[in-house]
């Protein structure tokens, strides 16, 4: 299964094939909101994450400000992957700030940590977490990022819980995903969201979805509050 498993995009009108193979096998519904999960991406596809199309369909240093990050503040990556996210974020918030990049992959963390040697940056934790638990440090998250990662969690509901215990009160849980809502978006179903469903979702474990921002080419920003 793992070899046949393919991600479809469609760019410019070409059909462009991905082998996203699979970390395990989708593990049923939610209960929730019925989506099926979508399980998480094997590092063997990590060079698609560094893609250099990837500005034009995601625009991440928009995101990015959009979301706004304070130099000195502490900020996690979850589901870092290759770390396309995590040195963007490690420069923004400073030699004063801190990135703790959580995967359950320990191959996607020694990529990001070949990555790392040269640019000299200091302020970067690799954690090797699980699936339901990103391993962060309790109540000291300032903003945890997910870039395209949350419909992949098979135990999504276990991942909050975790995660509202390490973001500080009145801290951030960011979502970024592909828009469920626009059948333009060139993404295979299974790897989209709905406001409305990650709302139901995320909401029902103590955060309060705070902002919407569809400014980005094919995903939405949503901005939980962890009251």
């Amino acid at each position: 299964m793992r070899r046949h498993l393919r991600r479809l995009l469609v760019a410019s009108g070409l059909a462009l094939s991905l082998a996203a193979v699979v970390v395990s096998a989708q593990a049923g519904r939610h209960p929730l909101t019925g989506r099926q999960y979508a399980g998480p991406m094997s590092f063997e596809g990590a060079s698609w994450l560094d893609r250099t199309e990837r500005e034009r369909e995601e625009a991440p240093d928009k995101a990015l400000k959009i979301i706004g990050i304070t130099p000195g503040s502490t900020v996690a990556d979850v589901g870092a992957g290759s770390g396309y996210f995590t040195l963007k974020m490690a420069r923004l918030v400073g030699p004063s700030g801190r990135v703790y990049a959580s995967d359950i992959q320990q191959e996607m963390l020694d990529i990001l940590g070949r990555k790392l040697k040269p640019t000299g940056l200091a302020n970067v934790s690799l954690v090797l977490g699980a699936g339901n638990d990103p391993k962060l440090p309790a109540g000291a998250i300032d903003l945890a990022l997910l870039v395209d990662v949350y419909h992949e969690f098979l135990e999504p509901q276990a991942m909050l819980k975790r995660l509202h215990a390490s973001i500080r009160p009145g801290g951030r849980l960011v979502l970024l995903e592909y828009r469920e809502e626009d059948p333009r978006v060139p993404i295979n179903p299974l790897h989209k969201m709905s406001v409305q469903g990650a709302k139901r979702e995320v909401e029902a474990e103590g955060f309060v979805l705070s902002t919407v921002n569809e400014d980005l080419p094919w995903q939405h920003v949503l901005i939980f509050t962890r009251p």
